[in-house]
């Protein structure tokens, strides 16, 4: 397997939730409400899955590989828009993770800007994963040999076992933090 396979079976899994994302804010403005813990769980889903793991594995497995390679003009540029956008879409998620405090405490000014936060979203990542899929994985792999591959592909394994470690530890913190032990 490529070390992009991986990624681009996460780009299905993303674009399943965008779809979820996408039907609830139909109805949500259809009814001028929605749920926020539905909003706390597809930011989670995009800040932990899309961003942290997914974004992650891109950003410092495959693009930090990417860098050290002389690559085609039009594939830097590729990338540097791809960084971009992921710098948008942490932007916009924040955006809507504070909305969403706000509406909780009954804001209903609120409202627009998760509907927009939401629209930026499901018009962003169909967008990104295409410009992924099509015009920036496939080519670059021609700029590296089986064992860079095999060695990318093993380092996100890695990162993706590391991530579960980092993320149930932090779990625990917060728990302790919450309870603190009387020993």
């Amino acid at each position: 397997m490529l070390p992009i396979g991986p990624l681009m079976i996460e780009h299905r899994r993303i674009e399943r939730m965008i779809q979820v994302m996408k039907h609830a804010l139909l109805q949500a403005e259809g009814r001028l409400k929605i749920s926020p813990r539905f909003i706390e769980t597809a930011t989670d889903f995009i800040r932990a899955y899309a961003d942290r793991c997914h974004h992650g594995k891109e950003e410092d497995i495959l693009f930090r590989e990417v860098k050290k390679k002389t690559i085609a003009p039009e594939h830097q540029t590729i990338m540097e828009e791809l960084i971009a956008e992921h710098e948008r879409g942490r932007q916009v998620t924040a955006r809507l993770i504070e909305a969403n405090s706000r509406y909780m405490k009954g804001d209903e000014g609120a409202l627009p800007e998760i509907f927009d936060c939401i629209r930026t979203l499901i018009g962003f990542y169909p967008k990104h994963i295409q410009k992924e899929d099509k015009n920036f994985f496939l080519p670059i792999m021609g700029y590296f040999s089986k064992e860079e591959k095999d060695s990318m592909l093993m380092e996100g394994y890695r990162f993706d076992a590391d991530l579960l470690h980092e993320e149930y530890q932090q779990i625990v913190k917060e728990t302790e933090d919450a309870f603190p032990l009387k020993l």
